[in-house]
């Protein structure tokens, strides 16, 4: 009677590629970036829920860059030299929209937005944000692929597979840096003063991401 096959086995992965997969991403989130501020910038404007929301926004965009790695299409885009261009200046353009709605003042007499209206603006920002990243686009193309073992087939699989687990790490990751460090960061905000620069210091975070993506330069 055959033995029923080993988790990894299923996965064509085996377990210690998986372990080192993982510290190697966790490591790597601990290294400061723009989703780590974005979330914290999200979970200080909207509480410990809007940096849990940003976290499943950045969880929903690596979920697709993943597919699209499977899929070859990162490659192809990576491997056509305007897309990078593209896509830097498209995040650009939308990190400073972004900075100049966090400095526009509230409608005199305009109701705030719900809650799920609000939150529901945040995932979508979050996803943007990630997804208009030139270089998420090349860290997946070029990060999962050295955890695949090419004699083991269904490569597109793998990717799957270790896609999967960066996004859950990834996901968590945020989720607690933006539901902890936001709500933190709110505490300090309720004073009148912080209440007053919170506005600046995000459009001026903003800002910084956006001359971040105009002075990355594409890799040869």
């Amino acid at each position: 009677m055959l033995a029923p096959p080993s988790l990894a086995a299923a996965f064509m992965i085996s377990l210690n590629t998986l372990s080192m997969f993982s510290l190697a991403v966790t490591m790597l989130l601990l290294s400061p970036g723009p989703n780590m501020a974005f979330v914290m910038a999200q979970g200080a404007s909207h509480g410990a829920r809007g940096g849990v929301v940003a976290a499943l926004g950045i969880g929903a965009a690596d979920v697709a860059l993943t597919l699209l790695t499977a899929g070859g299409v990162t490659a192809v885009v990576a491997a056509w030299p305007p897309a990078f261009d593209l896509l830097r200046w498209a995040g650009v353009a939308y990190l400073l929209y972004l900075a100049r709605k966090a400095l526009q003042p509230p409608a005199a007499g305009g109701a705030a937005p719900a809650p799920q209206r609000a939150l529901a603006a945040v995932f979508v920002r979050s996803m943007l944000n990630s997804l208009l990243n030139p270089k998420a686009l090349l860290f997946f193309m070029v990060f999962l692929p050295q955890f695949v073992d090419f004699g083991a087939g269904a490569v597109a699989r793998q990717l799957l597979i270790l896609g999967a687990v960066l996004t859950l790490i990834s996901t968590v990751f945020h989720a607690l840096l933006g539901g902890i460090g936001g709500a933190a960061l709110r505490r300090l905000g309720r004073h009148a003063l912080a209440a007053r620069l919170r506005p600046y210091a995000l459009a001026g975070l903003l800002l910084l991401l956006a001359l971040r993506l105009v002075l990355m330069q594409r890799p040869l």
